[in-house]
Protein backbone atom coordinates (compact mmCIF):
# COMPACT_ATOMS: atom_id res chain seq x y z
CA UNK A 1 0.00 0.00 0.00
CA UNK A 2 1.54 3.30 -0.67
CA UNK A 3 1.82 5.92 1.89
CA UNK A 4 1.30 9.48 0.38
CA UNK A 5 2.96 12.13 3.13
CA UNK A 6 2.44 15.81 2.53
CA UNK A 7 5.25 18.15 2.95
CA UNK A 8 4.23 20.81 5.78
CA UNK A 9 3.01 24.19 4.93
CA UNK A 10 5.37 27.06 5.39
CA UNK A 11 4.07 29.14 8.31
CA UNK A 12 2.30 32.30 7.05
CA UNK A 13 3.63 35.61 9.08
CA UNK A 14 0.27 35.50 10.49
CA UNK A 15 0.95 32.28 11.79
CA UNK A 16 4.35 33.13 13.06
CA UNK A 17 2.92 36.22 14.83
CA UNK A 18 0.39 33.85 16.41
CA UNK A 19 2.96 31.26 17.55
CA UNK A 20 4.55 33.84 19.20
CA UNK A 21 7.82 34.87 17.05
CA UNK A 22 8.56 38.15 18.17
CA UNK A 23 9.97 40.93 15.83
CA UNK A 24 13.04 42.10 16.09
CA UNK A 25 12.72 45.40 16.41
CA UNK A 26 11.29 44.87 19.79
CA UNK A 27 14.14 44.07 21.77
CA UNK A 28 16.21 46.70 19.60
CA UNK A 29 13.93 49.57 20.95
CA UNK A 30 14.14 47.99 24.69
CA UNK A 31 17.75 48.01 24.16
CA UNK A 32 17.60 51.69 23.27
CA UNK A 33 15.11 52.63 25.90
CA UNK A 34 17.62 51.27 28.40
CA UNK A 35 20.77 52.66 26.79
CA UNK A 36 19.27 56.42 27.14
CA UNK A 37 18.60 56.21 31.28
CA UNK A 38 22.11 54.23 31.96
CA UNK A 39 23.67 56.62 30.03
CA UNK A 40 21.70 59.73 32.19
CA UNK A 41 22.90 58.27 35.39
CA UNK A 42 26.49 57.21 34.22
CA UNK A 43 26.72 60.96 32.75
CA UNK A 44 24.82 62.56 35.88
CA UNK A 45 28.00 60.28 37.92
CA UNK A 46 30.45 61.58 35.80
CA UNK A 47 29.59 65.07 36.37
CA UNK A 48 29.00 64.61 40.07
CA UNK A 49 33.18 62.74 39.81
CA UNK A 50 35.21 63.84 37.31
CA UNK A 51 33.25 67.61 36.50
CA UNK A 52 34.98 68.15 32.97
CA UNK A 53 33.63 66.28 30.24
CA UNK A 54 33.48 66.55 26.24
CA UNK A 55 31.30 65.79 23.94
CA UNK A 56 32.37 61.64 23.15
CA UNK A 57 32.25 60.81 27.00
CA UNK A 58 31.44 56.94 27.11
CA UNK A 59 28.03 58.21 28.92
CA UNK A 60 27.30 60.75 26.03
CA UNK A 61 28.00 57.87 23.54
CA UNK A 62 24.90 55.21 25.84
CA UNK A 63 22.62 58.19 25.38
CA UNK A 64 23.21 58.99 21.71
CA UNK A 65 23.41 55.64 21.30
CA UNK A 66 19.68 55.24 21.92
CA UNK A 67 18.61 57.27 19.05
CA UNK A 68 20.78 55.35 16.79
CA UNK A 69 19.45 52.47 17.71
CA UNK A 70 15.99 53.18 17.74
CA UNK A 71 16.17 55.62 14.37
CA UNK A 72 17.52 52.88 12.61
CA UNK A 73 15.70 49.65 13.33
CA UNK A 74 12.47 52.14 13.55
CA UNK A 75 12.99 53.53 10.11
CA UNK A 76 13.81 49.95 8.04
CA UNK A 77 10.26 48.38 10.19
CA UNK A 78 8.70 51.89 8.65
CA UNK A 79 10.34 51.14 4.80
CA UNK A 80 9.73 47.54 5.10
CA UNK A 81 5.74 47.70 6.22
CA UNK A 82 5.40 50.53 3.06
CA UNK A 83 7.25 48.57 0.20
CA UNK A 84 7.20 44.62 1.21
CA UNK A 85 4.83 44.70 4.39
CA UNK A 86 2.54 41.59 4.34
CA UNK A 87 -1.63 42.72 4.25
CA UNK A 88 -1.60 42.04 7.86
CA UNK A 89 1.52 43.76 8.84
CA UNK A 90 0.32 46.98 6.32
CA UNK A 91 -3.63 46.16 8.65
CA UNK A 92 -1.79 47.20 11.89
CA UNK A 93 0.11 49.90 11.02
CA UNK A 94 -0.94 53.94 10.91
CA UNK A 95 -0.02 55.92 7.27
CA UNK A 96 2.23 58.94 7.27
CA UNK A 97 3.26 61.16 4.72
CA UNK A 98 2.64 57.82 2.83
CA UNK A 99 4.36 55.36 4.35
CA UNK A 100 3.38 52.88 6.85
CA UNK A 101 4.32 51.91 10.03
CA UNK A 102 3.78 50.72 13.83
CA UNK A 103 2.42 53.80 16.01
CA UNK A 104 5.22 52.91 18.23
CA UNK A 105 7.71 53.09 15.54
CA UNK A 106 6.43 56.49 14.56
CA UNK A 107 6.90 57.77 18.30
CA UNK A 108 10.42 56.15 18.09
CA UNK A 109 11.65 57.98 14.65
CA UNK A 110 10.37 61.25 16.62
CA UNK A 111 12.55 60.89 19.34
CA UNK A 112 15.10 59.41 17.44
CA UNK A 113 15.01 63.02 15.55
CA UNK A 114 14.76 64.99 18.56
CA UNK A 115 17.87 63.49 20.11
CA UNK A 116 19.97 63.72 17.09
CA UNK A 117 18.90 67.59 17.01
CA UNK A 118 19.91 67.87 20.40
CA UNK A 119 23.35 67.09 20.12
CA UNK A 120 25.10 69.79 17.74
CA UNK A 121 22.53 72.34 19.65
CA UNK A 122 23.94 71.07 22.68
CA UNK A 123 27.54 71.27 21.65
CA UNK A 124 26.90 74.88 20.58
CA UNK A 125 25.00 76.11 23.99
CA UNK A 126 28.27 74.18 26.18
CA UNK A 127 30.74 76.81 24.19
CA UNK A 128 28.26 79.65 24.67
CA UNK A 129 27.21 79.27 27.97
CA UNK A 130 29.61 77.17 29.35
CA UNK A 131 29.55 73.50 30.93
CA UNK A 132 25.94 72.30 32.04
CA UNK A 133 25.04 75.93 33.31
CA UNK A 134 21.38 74.14 33.93
CA UNK A 135 20.40 70.94 34.07
CA UNK A 136 17.37 71.64 32.20
CA UNK A 137 18.89 73.46 29.15
CA UNK A 138 17.02 73.75 26.42
CA UNK A 139 19.13 71.62 24.38
CA UNK A 140 19.22 68.70 27.79
CA UNK A 141 14.91 69.30 27.76
CA UNK A 142 15.14 68.52 23.40
CA UNK A 143 17.24 65.36 24.46
CA UNK A 144 14.96 64.64 27.16
CA UNK A 145 11.96 64.43 25.28
CA UNK A 146 13.43 62.39 22.34
CA UNK A 147 14.31 59.43 24.91
CA UNK A 148 11.30 59.66 26.53
CA UNK A 149 9.64 59.64 22.86
CA UNK A 150 11.40 56.62 22.39
CA UNK A 151 10.85 54.80 25.58
CA UNK A 152 7.26 55.72 24.87
CA UNK A 153 7.15 54.29 21.73
CA UNK A 154 8.86 50.87 22.74
CA UNK A 155 6.18 50.86 25.12
CA UNK A 156 3.57 50.84 22.30
CA UNK A 157 5.01 48.39 19.96
CA UNK A 158 5.02 45.82 23.01
CA UNK A 159 1.68 46.85 23.95
CA UNK A 160 0.44 46.71 20.21
CA UNK A 161 1.97 43.15 20.24
CA UNK A 162 0.58 42.11 23.18
CA UNK A 163 -2.72 42.90 21.99
CA UNK A 164 -2.95 41.57 19.20
CA UNK A 165 -1.82 37.91 20.35
CA UNK A 166 -3.79 35.16 20.37
CA UNK A 167 -1.60 32.31 21.47
CA UNK A 168 -1.71 32.46 25.30
CA UNK A 169 1.69 34.25 25.15
CA UNK A 170 0.05 37.56 26.51
CA UNK A 171 1.82 37.06 30.08
CA UNK A 172 5.03 36.72 28.64
CA UNK A 173 4.89 39.47 26.49
CA UNK A 174 3.47 41.72 29.79
CA UNK A 175 6.92 41.04 31.42
CA UNK A 176 8.53 42.96 28.58
CA UNK A 177 5.99 45.85 28.79
CA UNK A 178 6.25 45.67 32.37
CA UNK A 179 10.15 46.10 31.89
CA UNK A 180 9.52 48.81 29.36
CA UNK A 181 7.16 50.69 31.68
CA UNK A 182 9.78 50.08 34.27
CA UNK A 183 12.56 52.10 32.22
CA UNK A 184 10.05 54.55 31.65
CA UNK A 185 9.35 55.34 35.44
CA UNK A 186 13.39 55.27 35.79
CA UNK A 187 13.44 57.68 33.50
CA UNK A 188 10.88 60.13 35.16
CA UNK A 189 12.60 59.66 38.81
CA UNK A 190 15.88 60.89 36.84
CA UNK A 191 13.76 63.82 36.02
CA UNK A 192 12.74 64.64 39.25
CA UNK A 193 16.55 64.43 40.30
CA UNK A 194 16.87 67.41 42.87
CA UNK A 195 13.56 66.54 44.69
CA UNK A 196 12.85 62.98 45.56
CA UNK A 197 16.70 61.14 44.85
CA UNK A 198 17.97 62.21 48.25
CA UNK A 199 16.90 60.43 51.47
CA UNK A 200 18.18 64.10 53.10
CA UNK A 201 14.87 65.19 51.23
CA UNK A 202 12.33 62.73 52.68
CA UNK A 203 11.21 64.75 55.64
CA UNK A 204 9.63 67.56 53.89
CA UNK A 205 6.34 68.10 51.74
CA UNK A 206 7.81 68.84 48.59
CA UNK A 207 9.41 65.16 48.17
CA UNK A 208 5.62 63.92 48.70
CA UNK A 209 4.15 65.65 46.90
CA UNK A 210 6.73 65.62 43.95
CA UNK A 211 6.60 61.69 44.20
CA UNK A 212 2.62 62.03 44.02
CA UNK A 213 2.92 63.74 40.55
CA UNK A 214 5.80 61.42 39.13
CA UNK A 215 4.57 57.75 40.15
CA UNK A 216 1.14 56.58 40.29
CA UNK A 217 0.67 57.30 36.82
CA UNK A 218 3.26 55.13 35.19
CA UNK A 219 2.12 52.60 37.82
CA UNK A 220 -1.13 52.24 37.09
CA UNK A 221 -1.53 52.59 33.52
CA UNK A 222 1.07 49.07 33.68
CA UNK A 223 -1.18 47.59 35.81
CA UNK A 224 -4.02 48.64 33.88
CA UNK A 225 -2.43 47.53 30.43
CA UNK A 226 -0.01 44.67 30.91
CA UNK A 227 -1.20 41.01 31.00
CA UNK A 228 0.61 40.39 34.13
CA UNK A 229 -0.99 39.30 37.49
CA UNK A 230 1.74 41.73 39.70
CA UNK A 231 2.81 44.38 36.43
CA UNK A 232 3.33 47.39 38.96
CA UNK A 233 5.52 45.61 41.28
CA UNK A 234 7.61 44.42 38.47
CA UNK A 235 8.03 47.97 36.71
CA UNK A 236 9.08 48.51 40.20
CA UNK A 237 11.02 46.23 40.37
CA UNK A 238 12.92 46.99 37.17
CA UNK A 239 13.39 50.54 38.54
CA UNK A 240 14.90 50.14 41.83
CA UNK A 241 16.70 46.72 39.48
CA UNK A 242 18.84 49.09 37.41
CA UNK A 243 19.17 51.24 39.68
CA UNK A 244 20.94 49.30 42.09
CA UNK A 245 22.80 47.67 39.01
CA UNK A 246 24.22 51.16 38.33
CA UNK A 247 24.91 51.96 41.95
CA UNK A 248 27.50 48.89 42.46
CA UNK A 249 29.21 49.03 38.84
CA UNK A 250 29.49 52.50 38.45
CA UNK A 251 31.74 52.70 42.26
CA UNK A 252 34.23 49.80 41.33
CA UNK A 253 35.61 52.41 38.75
CA UNK A 254 38.30 54.51 39.77
CA UNK A 255 38.36 57.99 39.00
CA UNK A 256 39.24 61.49 40.00
CA UNK A 257 37.92 65.40 39.64
CA UNK A 258 39.35 67.10 36.89
CA UNK A 259 37.42 70.48 37.42
CA UNK A 260 37.98 72.64 40.31
CA UNK A 261 37.04 73.60 43.02
CA UNK A 262 37.36 70.10 44.62
CA UNK A 263 36.46 70.07 48.52
CA UNK A 264 35.42 66.29 48.40
CA UNK A 265 38.83 63.97 46.89
CA UNK A 266 36.83 61.13 45.55
CA UNK A 267 38.91 58.54 43.96
CA UNK A 268 35.86 56.09 42.46
CA UNK A 269 32.71 56.96 40.89
CA UNK A 270 30.02 58.43 42.69
CA UNK A 271 27.14 56.55 42.32
CA UNK A 272 23.63 57.78 42.24
CA UNK A 273 21.34 57.46 45.25
CA UNK A 274 19.75 54.24 46.82
CA UNK A 275 16.62 53.97 44.67
CA UNK A 276 12.69 54.68 46.24
CA UNK A 277 11.16 51.58 47.87
CA UNK A 278 8.52 51.64 45.21
CA UNK A 279 7.58 48.17 45.28
CA UNK A 280 6.06 48.72 48.24
CA UNK A 281 3.51 50.83 47.36
CA UNK A 282 3.46 49.11 43.89
CA UNK A 283 2.39 45.59 45.86
CA UNK A 284 -0.79 47.48 46.98
CA UNK A 285 -1.65 49.59 44.02
CA UNK A 286 -1.63 45.73 41.98
CA UNK A 287 -3.92 44.61 44.75
CA UNK A 288 -6.20 47.66 44.61
CA UNK A 289 -6.34 47.44 40.98
CA UNK A 290 -8.17 44.00 40.63
CA UNK A 291 -10.43 44.83 44.52
CA UNK A 292 -12.97 45.48 44.57
CA UNK A 293 -14.23 44.48 40.71
CA UNK A 294 -17.37 46.36 40.50
CA UNK A 295 -15.66 49.77 41.74
CA UNK A 296 -15.52 52.35 38.93
CA UNK A 297 -12.26 54.18 37.96
CA UNK A 298 -13.28 57.75 39.29
CA UNK A 299 -13.54 56.01 42.87
CA UNK A 300 -11.03 53.74 42.12
CA UNK A 301 -8.52 56.39 41.46
CA UNK A 302 -8.35 58.13 44.80
CA UNK A 303 -8.43 54.92 46.79
CA UNK A 304 -5.30 54.22 44.55
CA UNK A 305 -3.59 57.49 45.03
CA UNK A 306 -4.45 57.03 48.83
CA UNK A 307 -2.69 53.98 49.39
CA UNK A 308 0.40 54.27 47.11
CA UNK A 309 1.09 58.22 49.64
CA UNK A 310 0.55 56.00 52.62
CA UNK A 311 2.80 53.10 52.22
CA UNK A 312 5.00 55.37 50.23
CA UNK A 313 5.43 58.20 53.59
CA UNK A 314 5.76 55.07 55.89
CA UNK A 315 8.28 53.29 53.96
CA UNK A 316 10.70 56.33 52.84
CA UNK A 317 10.20 58.43 56.26
CA UNK A 318 11.70 55.73 58.13
CA UNK A 319 14.18 53.79 55.35
CA UNK A 320 15.58 57.40 54.92
CA UNK A 321 16.29 57.24 58.67
CA UNK A 322 18.47 54.38 58.05
CA UNK A 323 20.01 55.95 55.15
CA UNK A 324 21.26 58.59 56.95
CA UNK A 325 23.40 56.73 59.65
CA UNK A 326 26.27 55.16 59.29
CA UNK A 327 24.76 51.76 59.43
CA UNK A 328 24.43 52.40 55.38
CA UNK A 329 27.36 53.29 54.45
CA UNK A 330 28.63 50.41 52.72
CA UNK A 331 28.95 50.07 48.88
CA UNK A 332 25.40 47.59 48.93
CA UNK A 333 23.47 51.37 49.39
CA UNK A 334 26.27 53.24 47.86
CA UNK A 335 25.26 56.45 50.75
CA UNK A 336 27.14 59.03 51.72
CA UNK A 337 28.68 59.13 48.52
CA UNK A 338 29.03 62.70 47.64
CA UNK A 339 30.43 65.24 45.13
CA UNK A 340 33.99 66.19 44.32
CA UNK A 341 32.70 69.49 44.89
CA UNK A 342 30.78 69.70 48.17
CA UNK A 343 32.01 70.28 51.24
CA UNK A 344 31.23 67.55 53.51
CA UNK A 345 29.99 67.86 57.12
CA UNK A 346 26.93 67.56 59.30
CA UNK A 347 24.71 68.75 56.98
CA UNK A 348 25.26 65.38 55.24
CA UNK A 349 23.46 63.12 57.42
CA UNK A 350 20.46 65.93 58.38
CA UNK A 351 17.31 65.70 57.21
CA UNK A 352 16.99 68.95 54.49
CA UNK A 353 14.07 71.91 54.53
CA UNK A 354 12.19 70.58 56.94
CA UNK A 355 11.11 73.74 58.92
CA UNK A 356 10.97 75.53 55.48
CA UNK A 357 8.50 73.04 54.38
CA UNK A 358 7.50 71.08 56.78
CA UNK A 359 5.12 67.81 56.48
CA UNK A 360 1.79 68.89 57.52
CA UNK A 361 -1.86 67.51 56.99
CA UNK A 362 -2.66 70.47 54.95
CA UNK A 363 0.53 69.55 52.82
CA UNK A 364 -0.50 65.71 52.82
CA UNK A 365 -3.50 66.72 51.56
CA UNK A 366 -2.32 68.48 48.37
CA UNK A 367 -0.03 65.41 48.03
CA UNK A 368 -3.25 62.93 47.82
CA UNK A 369 -5.01 65.52 45.80
CA UNK A 370 -2.22 65.20 43.24
CA UNK A 371 -1.50 61.70 43.84
CA UNK A 372 -5.49 61.01 42.84
CA UNK A 373 -5.06 62.97 39.67
CA UNK A 374 -2.16 61.43 38.58
CA UNK A 375 -3.90 58.20 39.31
CA UNK A 376 -6.91 59.26 37.28
CA UNK A 377 -4.42 59.89 34.43
CA UNK A 378 -3.01 56.58 34.66
CA UNK A 379 -6.21 54.77 34.50
CA UNK A 380 -7.24 56.66 31.17
CA UNK A 381 -3.74 56.34 29.87
CA UNK A 382 -3.76 52.77 30.66
CA UNK A 383 -7.41 51.74 29.75
CA UNK A 384 -5.94 53.63 25.87
CA UNK A 385 -2.50 51.62 26.17
CA UNK A 386 -4.85 48.27 26.63
CA UNK A 387 -6.55 49.28 23.10
CA UNK A 388 -3.28 49.89 21.02
CA UNK A 389 -3.43 47.02 18.08
CA UNK A 390 -1.53 49.66 15.66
Amino acid sequence: MAVSVEAPARAEPSDRARAGFLPWVIPAVLFAATSAVVGVIWDISWHRTIGRDTFLTPAHIAIYLSGIVAGLSCGFLVLKTTFAGTPEERAASVRFWGFRGPLGAWVCIWGAIAMITSAPFDDWWHNAYGLDVKVLSPPHAVLALGFTAIQVGALLLLLAWQNREHSGRGPALGWLVAYGMGVLILNKSIMGFQYIAFPNEMHHALFYQVSAGLFPIFLVAGARATKLRWPATTAAGVYMGVLLVMIWVLQLFPAQPKLAPIYNPVTHMVPPPFPLLLVVPAVVIDWLMRRPAWLNDWLRAPLVALAFLAVLFVTQWFFSMFLLSPASESSFFGAQRWDYNSRVGAWTHEFWNVEGNPVTPRALAVAALIATVSARIGLWWGNWLARVKR
